[in-house]
Formats: C-alpha cells, sequence, structure tokens
C-alpha cells in the first residue's frame, strides 16, 4: 500500500490520515465545494475535489471517488464510517478497478450488513439472538401474526442500515399496523430496501458492542464499550470497558463475538453489538443477544485505543495489505478507564436543532490523558450539510472514577464562539448520582432529558407569572 484515498470528510478523515502518514502512506483527500479548505484536505499529500457541497452529489457518489483514485495513483480507498462504508457495491467497484479496500470484501458487508443474514451468521456460531423472525416480515400482516409467537413489546427493524432509522417499538397489534408503513417507508428511502423484521424489545437494556479484529482466518477482541447512553437510537457517550456488566458476561460476550468473526471470516476491524439485559449487573449473570454487526471503524473507537494503546486505523491498514493479525489474546489487555462525548452542532435548549454557521474562537481541551479528534479550526464555518458532530472528547483515567473527574476538567475547556454546542450538557451530565453510579440503561438519557426540559419548562412558567 503506497498511496491512501480518504472517502471521507470531518473528524475520521484527519484520524485516517494520521494514522497513515505514521505508517509512511501517501494520502488522498476528496472534498466537496464545502470542504475546500478544510482540515483533512490540507493534511493530505494530494487533495481533489468530487463535486457540490451536498453529499449526494459528492461523498455518496462512488464515480467520482474512484475517478479521483486514478487521477492521484492511489492504490487503495478507506471509506471511514458513514457515507460509502457499508455499501457492498462500492466495496466491489472498489475491487473491480484494482484497488484495496481497506475494509471486509463486499460478499461480508452484504451478509453482516443485512440484519437477518447476520442474524443467521450468529445462531450458526452458536451466538444467542434477541427472539424475533428468523427473517424479513412480507407484511404487515405477517408482522402482526408474528408478533403473537415473539410476545410485546416488539421492535419493528429495518434488515438492512442503522443509524437508528426504520426502527420503531410497539406495544400491541394496533400501534403495529400503524407504524409498520411508517418505518419500511422509512428504511426504503434511507437504504433502498423497506424489508422489516421483528425482535423482542428489552425494556430495560444495556448496548454493549465488542470491538474486534480479524485477518479473515482468525480473530481477536479489544474487549467492550458501553453504548447505552443514546437520544433517539443515536450514541452520545460511549466508555471503554463497560461498568455494568459482571465479568461472566464479559467473558462469555467476547468470546461470542471472536466465535461469529471467524464464522464470517471476517476481515478488518468491526464491531459486535449486543443488548444486555439489565440483570446483567456486576455479581450477576444476566443475559446478552446479538443485534448487529458494523463492518467498519466506529465513531466511537478511541475509547477501546486508550484502554489497550492498539491504534485500530493502523491495524485496518496492515490487514487491508496482507500482513496477518499482529496480536494474540494473550498480548491484548484492557488498562484503566475511558470516556467519549460526541460534541455536536446542536442546541440543547431548542431539542437539539443544529446549529450550523461561522465559528470564531476555538479552544479545545488538551493535558494529560485528554485526546481531542475533531476537524474544527478557529475562524471556520460549520456546513448545514453534513452530520453535526464537531469533535469527539476523549479521556483516560486510571478507573472510572479518574476519567470522571478529568472529563469535568477537559469540558469546561471546551468552548466554541459563535454557536451553541452540545459540551455545557455533558458537564452536566456529569453530575447526576445515576452516571456516577453507571446506573442506566439505553433508556436513561432521554428520560433525564425529558425530566430536564420539563423542569426548564415549569421554570420558565415561574418567571412569566412571578
Amino acid at each position: 500500500m503506497r498511496r491512501l484515498l480518504v472517502a471521507n470528510r470531518g473528524e475520521i478523515a484527519v484520524r485516517i490520515i494520521r494514522a497513515a502518514r505514521d505508517l509512511g502512506i501517501s494520502t488522498v483527500a476528496v472534498h466537496s465545494e464545502a470542504d475546500a479548505d478544510a482540515l483533512h484536505t490540507r493534511l493530505a499529500d494530494v487533495a481533489v475535489g468530487i463535486g457540490p457541497s451536498a453529499a449526494s452529489k459528492s461523498y455518496l457518489v462512488a464515480d467520482a471517488i474512484l475517478g479521483a483514485a486514478k487521477e492521484t495513483g492511489a492504490d487503495a480507498v478507506h471509506p471511514g464510517y458513514g457515507f460509502l462504508s457499508e455499501r457492498a457495491s462500492f466495496a466491489a467497484a472498489v475491487a473491480d478497478a484494482g484497488l484495496t479496500f481497506v475494509g471486509p470484501d463486499a460478499a461480508t458487508i452484504e451478509r453482516m450488513g443485512d440484519k437477518v443474514a447476520a442474524r443467521e451468521v450468529a445462531r450458526a456460531a452458536g451466538v444467542p439472538t434477541v427472539p424475533g423472525t428468523p427473517g424479513g416480515v412480507a407484511d404487515v400482516d405477517a408482522a402482526v401474526a408474528a408478533a403473537e409467537d415473539v410476545g410485546y413489546p416488539v421492535m419493528l427493524k429495518a434488515a438492512a442500515g442503522g443509524g437508528g432509522r426504520g426502527i420503531r417499538v410497539v406495544d400491541d397489534a394496533q400501534a403495529l399496523r400503524t407504524a409498520f408503513g411508517q418505518a419500511s417507508n422509512e428504511a426504503l428511502k434511507a437504504f433502498g430496501d423497506g424489508t422489516m423484521y421483528l425482535e423482542r424489545f428489552v425494556t430495560r437494556a444495556r448496548h454493549v458492542e465488542v470491538q474486534v479484529l480479524g485477518d479473515g482466518t482468525d480473530a481477536v477482541h479489544l474487549f467492550e464499550r458501553e453504548c447505552s447512553l443514546q437520544r433517539r437510537r443515536q450514541k452520545v457517550v460511549e466508555e471503554a470497558v463497560s461498568p455494568g456488566i459482571s465479568s461472566a458476561v464479559r467473558d462469555a460476550m467476547t468470546a461470542a463475538a471472536v466465535s461469529l468473526c471467524r464464522e464470517a471470516g471476517y476481515r478488518s476491524a468491526g464491531t459486535v453489538e449486543f443488548l444486555v439485559d439489565d440483570a446483567a449487573t456486576p455479581g450477576s449473570g444476566g443475559e446478552f443477544f446479538f443485534i448487529e454487526m458494523n463492518t467498519r471503524i466506529q465513531v466511537e473507537h478511541p475509547t477501546t485505543e486508550l484502554v489497550t494503546g492498539i491504534d485500530l486505523v493502523a491495524e485496518q491498514l496492515r490487514i487491508a495489505a496482507g500482513e496477518p493479525l499482529r496480536y494474540t489474546r494473550d498480548t491484548i489487555a484492557a488498562r484503566g478507564h475511558a470516556l467519549e462525548f460526541r460534541v455536536c452542532a446542536e442546541d440543547p435548549e431548542r431539542d437539539f436543532l443544529p446549529s450550523p454557521g461561522n465559528v470564531g474562537r476555538v479552544t479545545l481541551p488538551s493535558g494529560p490523558w485528554v485526546r481531542c479528534d475533531t476537524w474544527l479550526e478557529p475562524d471556520g464555518k460549520v456546513p448545514p450539510y453534513y452530520d453535526s458532530l464537531l469533535a469527539k472528547v476523549i479521556i483516560w483515567g486510571a478507573d472510572r472514577a479518574e476519567a470522571i473527574a478529568r472529563s469535568r476538567r477537559a469540558l469546561a475547556e471546551f468552548s466554541v464562539s459563535g454557536i451553541p454546542t452540545t459540551a455545557g450538557l455533558f458537564i452536566e451530565l456529569l453530575e447526576q448520582d445515576w452516571f456516577a453510579a453507571a446506573d442506566f440503561h439505553t433508556g436513561t438519557l432521554e428520560q433525564w432529558l425529558n425530566t430536564r426540559e420539563a423542569s426548564a419548562e415549569r421554570a420558565s412558567t415561574r418567571g412569566e407569572t412571578a
């Protein structure tokens, strides 16, 4: 691998370019019109414009990206996350062009990216799955019939895609009939496939994912991440390792993830995601269920890097170049605790309304054991065309208490003038007793936000009537 084209933007493009540079690999950045002067374009050895600002006319146009690779002599393509990263057709097009795709092959992406097919692989590997339909349901009548066997509440899920789209939780047949068409249409628009399937909805569950590396022959895990703090099914805060599961659950879950990768012949970095029943608290047994696999690098990968000391992007590049795994189970250890906060250009006081625009002064946290992955620069501009993520503030501590204390300091240093961000909300979050005690599940953050909003409305009403 001599020259790598990074088919992405923002902080992940910056992250990949730096990892490649560390390995002595030349880099190519692609950019839309809005990103012509973005940080990733200036860090790369070569930058190529691929179209207008809208992602649908630039970062999602495979032919434009492959044209840039040919123009610059790139011999490999890293898709990052989002955009084309989990499209099997893109991986196939890269391979057909004679280039190395940094990730699993197209067949693996297609099989593991389809939640129904992935569940079949999991079952073949002996990995427990959430009770539900074995495959997609043909129509709403079939869904209602299946739900009677699965048992309410059930979760309607899109067979293709992710990111919270095409998902509905329903408590009875009438609600299922109403939600089915809505979810299917949403999935069709987002992923080009409206196929739906059903899962039992675990009312109080943790979302825990296992980081894996595979070389097509063997696989290893790099422990797990806690991803339960979500808003609208989007992760907001992540930590490694999970503070809410027992060692017995951890051992069984990580072993299951490795078994799944071996069954799939997985090659590259990936994440195996599980729901853990709330009974799986320290000292108890608990149940866990496979829900899906992400066949790419994850937004929250830095937490794993901080506790293991392993550069996951560099390992992706090595594996893509044909090297075997450099690690075994005995050579990977998790030390201390890491937290990641996704700071977004959103206004928490206005229902998280996106807040693109011009920024002035930018102060980013730093210091011992503080990492800030970002594309943001002073006197820059946050474009309205893409995800609102500004920066990931990642903190390591010798234990969780130290990581939380250090997070308070780091987040207090984060400052961007000109637009609202979510940084201040995280400082408030860190003061909550339930967070300190790690007493939460996938619904906890939204419950807290709703209570917080109601309290603010009551205070506002009192002020108006005083």
